[in-house]
């Protein structure tokens, strides 16, 4: 059984409020799994497929009443509905847009608990997050991070604790362990995070059968453009095939031309936010300067886009790179597959990752907000990871003013200046903290 971050997030959530939950993400992460199993803990366990049963669609959509839906709902399921002990799972809603707006009637009801899953394939986000507000909330899931590979393959948190304990002190890791754990992280790029690549390995170690395992996915996932959008289809599966050679380019920045010699991004944005929607690829937007809030200095239309999983990447790229990615052939360019498992890694914990490109100052790979400071990521698979021109060039702008920046690259922890030169792995590391909500009281005193 794969340990994932989310179970003890459901966990908690269903202790602390009354609220419907909603788990949205890609397909084949690991969603509908985690709720099985958080299911367990419940006397009697209901789940409803709208893909897998598709009448049950036609059975809600013109519900009145909570009553009513749950005189349907008793009327499709054999298993018996307990007041108080029941926890009814609503999977792949994407296709019954009519249950997550009637999720408001049930939870006001109080009979039951609900848990709600979808793929958001051929369904606006919006649609999904609009309705109900107060009774339900909304989680994104991804792929395994590296912290919970690592777990799933036996180290312990003994270690972890370790690890993030010289990251937080800034001080170098054993270096046994470094090596270690840099190996772990090469095998990471190559098996990813998706819950069944990870099984097979953990299964075999044998790294054909998890290549196996990732082209299903990618097939699956060009079945579902070809499914929810065929009027994009063509533009939407040739975005998705681009994404490892634009990557290996030189700035790495996707280039419409190569789509289509007239293509224009007004046309054909509406399949780059499909593909984003889905949970199929990471855009990382440029920011004309690295202020905050970084969000006000996007470029709409200049972007990077990244593979949501770094073990589908690595499969789309030829065959046979996998042992010679983990063995570290330095004949593989290793700057895309690293900058893209950390794009993974930020996104997974809920940092927005933006890039800076300048032509008098140069490009930083990543540009990110953490507690509450603009922080410059460069990212370096080579020996040279101490010259960094563009991240020099910012650093030492007084106008910026930056605290800090962190260099991920092979070697061990060093502190250099305002920069962190960090090992790669601990991108894990890189989290937002949670602080205590901030109240503030106007004095009126004297009006």
């Amino acid at each position: 059984m794969l340990k994932r971050k989310i179970d003890a997030y459901i966990r908690n959530y269903y202790e602390t409020t009354r609220n419907a939950l909603l788990i949205t993400g890609a397909r084949q992460i690991g969603k509908t799994y985690s709720i099985r199993q958080f299911g367990k803990s419940f006397k009697s366990f209901v789940e409803i497929n709208f893909v897998e049963m598709p009448e049950a669609v036609e059975l809600f959509k013109d519900a009145k009443s909570s009553a009513d839906i749950l005189l349907r709902l008793s009327a499709i399921t054999s298993v018996p509905l307990i007041k108080g002990q029941t926890l009814v799972f609503f999977d792949e809603v994407q296709q019954c847009p009519d249950i997550v707006t009637a999720i408001k009637f049930l939870v006001d009801d109080g009979s039951y608990r609900y848990i709600l899953s979808g793929s958001l394939l051929g369904i606006e986000l919006k649609d999904l997050r609009s309705e109900p507000v107060g009774y339900m909330g909304v989680k994104d899931m991804y792929p395994l991070d590296f912290e919970e590979f690592i777990s799933c393959v036996g180290i312990n948190n003994t270690v972890i604790g370790a690890l993030r304990e010289a990251w937080q002190n800034r001080t170098a890791v054993d270096e046994f362990i470094h090596g270690k754990i840099l190996e772990l992280f090469r095998l990471y790029l190559v098996v990813g995070g998706m819950p069944a690549a990870v099984n097979k390995y953990l299964e075999s170690n044998n790294l054909q059968e998890v290549m196996t395992v990732q082209q299903d996915i990618i097939r699956l996932y060009k079945r579902d453009i070809a499914q929810y959008d065929p009027n994009n289809k063509l533009y939407i599966e040739e975005i998705f095939n681009l994404i490892p050679p634009e990557l290996n380019a030189k700035n790495k920045r996707f280039i419409l031309k190569r789509l289509n010699e007239h293509a224009k991004f007004e046309r054909i944005e509406a399949s780059f936010l499909w593909l984003t929607n889905a949970g199929v690829a990471l855009p990382v937007y440029n920011v004309e300067e690295p202020k905050m809030p970084l969000l006000l200095a996007r470029s709409r239309n200049l972007f990077k886009l990244f593979q949501s999983d770094i073990g589908l990447l690595a499969c789309q790229y030829a065959e046979g790179i996998q042992l010679r990615i983990i063995k570290g052939d330095k004949s593989i360019n290793f700057g895309s597959i690293y900058e893209n498992a950390v794009a993974q890694e930020l996104v997974a914990h809920d940092i927005v990752p933006y890039y800076y490109n300048n032509k008098k100052r140069g490009e930083l790979d990543f540009v990110v907000e953490l507690d509450s400071k603009v922080l410059p990521i460069e990212v370096k698979s080579g020996k040279d990871y101490e010259t960094h021109r563009a991240l020099s060039n910012i650093m030492d702008c007084g106008e910026y003013d930056l605290p800090q920046a962190i260099v991920f690259n092979n070697d061990n922890l060093q502190v250099v200046g305002k920069i962190v030169y960090a090992p790669i792995y601990m991108v894990m590391f890189l989290e937002k903290n949670n602080i205590a909500p901030t109240y503030y009281k106007v004095d009126l005193t004297g009006l």
